[in-house]
């Protein structure tokens, strides 16, 4: 199968001939940290991926499987004052909201660790599938700080309660825990992770990939409108969605398949 490879600073991109791009966290220590380069490198690289339309989706890893991210890096932030706190964690939080905004699904790869700005980085994708042995945690509180920016995405998913709990005490949740409270969307043997996150990237390629970048924006858009309005605005919508070509190619294949199954 033919793989383009793409190089940025700490990071690399393979997109395949399916339109999957894996993007990997390079030259981030064997927890892939998240320091000032490492978050512009991975920047640089979300936005080429970005206009490439090729991609239909993409997977985020760490090299290290020790990892998927264990955290921003303490080194840099313990020489932080306030104002440039605040660089860091803007930073931080567009590297983020890159991955939530990207024009495609995003599957976050945990293999293992999975804390502190690593969990906020791993909330910004769309799904998320771990190991069994991954490990998540908030444990900011621990050393000075709050959690911030991603972290508001804790309480939608896994609920107030939870989300109170990890946040508060800084404690960590195994990969059994965290697929309970629905943290992730699936947590294989440490020997399946590969096969199970390579099995959903083809089944999200293999859909139209117009529906699929629609659908993409329609979650983001309703995240911040009242359920009235996503209705409304669903409507024009689906029906631009028959200006694509996709609806009619994939229900008259669906249509086919039956008269065939009827033989």
């Amino acid at each position: 199968m033919n793989t383009r490879n793409l190089a940025f600073p700490h990071a690399r991109a393979e997109i395949d001939a399916a339109g999957i791009a894996t993007l990997t966290m390079l030259d981030a220590g064997v927890l892939n940290i998240l320091s000032t380069p490492v978050i512009d490198g991975l920047r640089e690289a979300l936005a080429a991926l970005r206009e490439d339309g090729s991609v239909r989706v993409l997977v985020l890893r760490g090299a290290s499987d020790r990892a998927f991210v264990a955290g921003a890096d303490i080194a840099e932030m313990a020489a932080l004052d306030e104002q440039r706190a605040r660089r860091f964690i803007s930073n931080l939080r567009d590297l983020c909201n890159a991955v939530r905004h990207f024009p495609v699904p995003v599957i976050a790869r945990i293999p293992g660790w999975c804390l502190g700005g690593g969990l906020e980085f791993a909330l910004a994708c769309d799904l998320r599938v771990c190991a069994d042995r991954a490990q998540f945690g908030m444990p900011e509180v621990k050393v000075g700080i709050p959690s911030v920016i991603h972290a508001a995405l804790m309480p939608q998913l896994i609920g107030a309660a939870n989300s109170a709990w990890m946040l508060l005490t800084g404690e960590l949740i195994d990969a059994r825990r965290a697929l309970d409270w629905g943290l992730v969307n699936a947590a294989v043997p440490d020997a399946e992770l590969d096969q199970a996150v390579r099995k959903l990237a083809e089944g999200l390629a293999a859909l139209g990939p117009a529906a699929l970048r629609q659908q993409k924006k329609l979650l983001r858009r309703w995240e911040t409108i009242s359920v009235d309005e996503a209705i409304e605005d669903s409507v024009a919508e689906f029906g631009a969605a028959f200006n694509t070509g996709e609806p009619q190619k994939f229900m008259n294949e669906f249509l086919a398949s039956k008269r065939e199954g009827k033989r």
